[in-house]
């Protein structure tokens, strides 16, 4: 497979390289891969579950208690 970046994509690529974050830009565009692929997922369930406040019932909960349930720290 061949890819074609930017020019100023490439020189961001290399600037990650050079900075030792990774060891060469395949590394980079594969890990860049896989932030997308994991924030696309997340994105995508976030939606799934705004179309459900859409048209679903009301909440009983508020926003401190939604906060805490995902996160396990207690709402104050």
């Amino acid at each position: 497979m061949n890819v074609n970046f930017t020019d100023q994509q490439e020189e961001y690529i290399v600037s990650l390289v050079e900075s030792g974050d990774y060891k060469n830009a395949s590394d980079a565009v594969c890990k860049a891969i896989q932030f997308h692929k994991k924030y696309h997922t997340m994105f995508e369930e976030l939606r799934a579950e705004i179309e459900k406040g859409f048209v679903g019932p009301p909440s009983k909960s508020n926003i401190k208690d939604i906060i805490a349930a995902k996160t396990g720290k207690k709402a104050y």
